[in-house]
């Protein structure tokens, strides 16, 4: 019996065919979820995709934190089921108080769109136990709202803690505290990450396959169990 993942569609969202097509890739099954229905058609995980989620107005992810949706994702979340929240996903997360701080503005003020080498730094929650402590991956990142901020307490807690999971290396592309490209929650189950890992699960089309790490890890934490 395969696993269930759902990718929840926004309008606005741009990469939750890409998100979905990850999750084949890597042998699971992908479900529909659709923003104005609170029914998660028991599902065993669920993506939150990439894109500008009602045309990012107020604040990027702001609007979607309210969809019918996120109810019952962030009921479910909160009893251990698996989030992963990408680039515009990760802001909705934030937004949602599932994760602490905020995404901003780039630095740079322009939008963001490179190949990026990131380093795993945490492997124990669902969606990085595929990787290896310390491994160095090439990801693409796309972003306007890409800088990760929270405040110094919250900055020194996610590192003693270990839940920072990925860090930028080589250049901090949008001003980021402390190099932070994602983070998880204290339980492990849910992870934001501004790349894209859905957009290197095969070497047709990404600069590497390193992406797909992501999406085997949350398949076989089902496995395992």
């Amino acid at each position: 019996m395969s696993v269930r993942v759902g990718v929840v569609t926004f309008p606005g969202s741009l990469d939750d065919r890409d998100a979905a097509r990850a999750v084949r890739i890597a042998g699971g099954e992908a479900v529909a979820l659709w923003h104005g229905d609170d029914d998660l058609k028991q599902v065993d995980a669920v993506i939150l995709p990439g894109g500008f989620s009602y045309g990012d107005y107020l604040r990027c992810g702001a609007i979607a934190r309210f969809a019918p949706v996120m109810h019952s994702l962030i009921e479910r979340a909160n009893t251990g089921m698996p989030l992963l929240g990408i680039c515009n996903g990760f802001q909705i997360l934030c937004e949602s108080h599932l994760l602490p701080g905020a995404l901003t503005r780039n630095d740079s003020l322009h939008f963001m769109c490179r190949d990026q080498r990131l380093r795993i730094e945490n492997t124990s929650s669902a969606w990085t136990s595929d990787f290896i402590s310390g491994q160095e991956i090439v990801i693409p990142l796309k972003n306007g709202e890409g800088g990760y901020v929270a405040d110094d307490r919250t900055l020194d807690a996610l590192e003693a803690e270990g839940r920072v999971v990925a860090r930028y290396l080589d250049v901090n592309p949008n001003g980021s505290r402390r190099d932070i490209a994602g983070i998880t929650n204290e339980r492990g189950n849910v992870v934001g990450l501004m790349p894209h890992p859905e957009h290197a699960v095969e070497s047709l089309t990404g600069p590497t396959t390193d992406g797909i790490g992501f999406f085997t890890s949350v398949l076989k934490s089902f496995v395992s169990l």
